[in-house]
């Protein structure tokens, strides 16, 4: 079952948002295992995406093929932020088909990424189709800038 939420301003760190956004990034280099260390977490994978703004919307679309998106994908906006969390399930039956290669990844994955300003939560939108979960974030036009006001400068 896909879900959107909403978390309250007090679960987070002061410094959260800046953690996961850094932790995301260091996990998306391609230097993960040097020089035979494992950096990986355990059961958690960067989910890719591709993040573009089409007319007043920015849309995001996860790589999440072979994922049950009503049973797997949970979605999420706390503070700004937008947290896609998916699991793609182990097949039951994968130690009797002999393998010559397992590269297919199973487990967790995750990806949080930042909203743009003023957004509001209850207009975001997500749909799955062909492996691909696209979400799409309806931007509020910037407000227009107020006419300067001139302060007079009284003398006592």
């Amino acid at each position: 079952m896909s879900t959107l939420s909403r978390r309250e301003r007090g679960d987070v760190a002061p410094l959260g948002r800046m953690d996961k956004l850094f932790d995301e990034w260091f996990r998306s280099l391609p230097m993960r295992r040097p020089f035979g260390m494992n950096w990986d977490w355990p059961g958690e994978d960067l989910i890719r995406v591709d993040e573009f703004r089409d007319g007043d919307t920015q849309v995001v679309k996860a790589e999440l093929p072979g994922i049950d998106p009503e049973k797997d994908v949970e979605i999420t906006v706390a503070d700004g932020m937008l947290r896609i969390k998916a699991e793609r399930r182990i097949e039951q039956d994968r130690e009797d088909k002999g393998y010559t290669r397992h590269e297919i990844r199973y487990g967790a994955m995750t990806r949080t990424l930042p909203l743009p300003l003023n957004v509001a939560e209850g207009d975001i939108s997500a749909s799955y189709h062909d492996g691909i979960l696209e979400i799409r974030v309806p931007v509020p036009s910037a407000p227009e800038a107020a006419a300067p006001v001139t302060i007079p400068v009284s003398t006592s």
